[in-house]
């Protein structure tokens, strides 16, 4: 009897830990270089749990957030494509020097809301275009997953004077990340762009080596800006700050296509994560700028379009310098064309 109660016990905790084991069978870890105040972290707590609960725990999701994986683009997009890293969040220009096409997004005053960003990001083709190339560009071993947003919209900010068209902006030295089109954008509208590393911003505009920057106003508070004397904010609403998230290819195509079902519907849930966050944060960030003494100034359609007209040269520079620059292009303005007229139509029989 002790013998037949053994063997049943025995074979009870042998299911019990095969169960365990089943329950883990993929493990997949993700990075986004930045805090948990960010909507890349938001983006990632929402996908980590719902890839953890619809796969009824056979998928985990472990969160590197930081630079404890990687400290910069290319560093973490190289260790996507080895199998390093599974999941990755880069800006544009985070990601520019593997695949530079993708800054077709920083492309300025292409895109007229949000509605229409996000409608192109989820109801067109273009991600699956960008992902075609960038799959062909790496020899098929980092995939874009979606594209999200991580900040809002970029705004001119700086310590100097309001700005109500170009011409206030002439001169002014303009921080730019390293990437060739942002700075391509500030001097088309008379700035001085100066490249700065992130982490180095701060000081930078309380020291003077800069006096502008172009974000989100999240990013400009979050980060404490005003306390370096940035007082004077445009909405000109440029650029949508797009996220794009990135998977390693081998490891999505390891998984069964169930599981590969719930990642997929995972980063569906973390873009629109990513859409909500930044708006329901601007709205304590707009507040606390102001209590800190800040400028924020609306431009009128004339003084927008004064903005638009400066920067038609970047379209051309980037069709000639960028490659892969003509086709994404085009891509692009007819996916926000489609978009556009998407929005327009709902609009429309929403008015009836």
């Amino acid at each position: 009897m002790n013998k037949i109660l053994k063997s049943v016990m025995l074979a009870t905790l042998l299911a019990g830990t095969t169960s365990m084991a089943m329950a883990q069978a993929v493990t997949l870890r993700a990075t986004a270089n930045s805090n948990e105040n960010d909507e890349d972290y938001d983006g990632l707590v929402v996908f980590k749990n719902y890839v953890e609960n619809a796969s009824n725990g056979e998928i985990a999701v472990e969160l590197f957030i930081g630079t404890q994986l990687c400290g910069k683009g290319d560093e973490c997009l190289a260790g996507v494509a080895d199998g390093s890293i599974d999941i990755y969040i880069s800006t544009s220009g985070g990601a520019a020097g593997l695949f530079p096409y993708i800054q077709v997004l920083d492309l300025p005053y292409l895109m007229s809301d949000d509605r229409v960003a996000e409608t192109m990001l989820t109801s067109t083709d273009f991600t699956s275009k960008l992902r075609a190339m960038a799959m062909a560009d790496s020899g098929d071993t980092i995939r874009l997953m979606t594209i999200g947003n991580t900040g809002g919209w970029r705004n001119y900010a700086n310590t100097k004077k309001r700005v109500t068209g170009p011409g206030d902006l002439a001169g002014l030295k303009m921080r730019t990340v390293p990437a060739d089109l942002p700075q391509e954008s500030a001097r088309a509208v008379g700035a001085s762009p100066t490249p700065i590393a992130w982490p180095e911003l701060f000081t930078s505009l309380q020291t003077g080596v800069v006096e502008g920057t172009a974000n989100g106003i999240t990013d400009i508070m979050s980060m404490k800006f005003p306390d370096a004397g940035l007082k004077f904010l445009t909405l000109d609403g440029h650029s949508y700050m797009g996220a794009f998230w990135w998977m390693g290819n081998a490891r999505f195509t390891s998984l069964t296509d169930a599981q590969k079902t719930v990642v997929l519907d995972g980063f569906a849930a973390l873009q629109q994560a990513t859409f909500a966050s930044p708006k329901r944060k601007e709205i304590q960030a707009y507040a606390d700028f102001k209590a800190a003494g800040g400028d924020i100034y609306v431009p009128t359609t004339a003084e927008k379009a004064a903005f638009k007209a400066a920067v038609g040269p970047v379209l051309d520079w980037f069709k000639s310098s960028v490659k892969g620059g003509p086709e994404v292009l085009e891509a692009f303005t007819a996916s926000v064309a489609e978009a556009q007229t998407i929005v327009d139509a709902k609009r429309a029989a929403d008015l009836k």
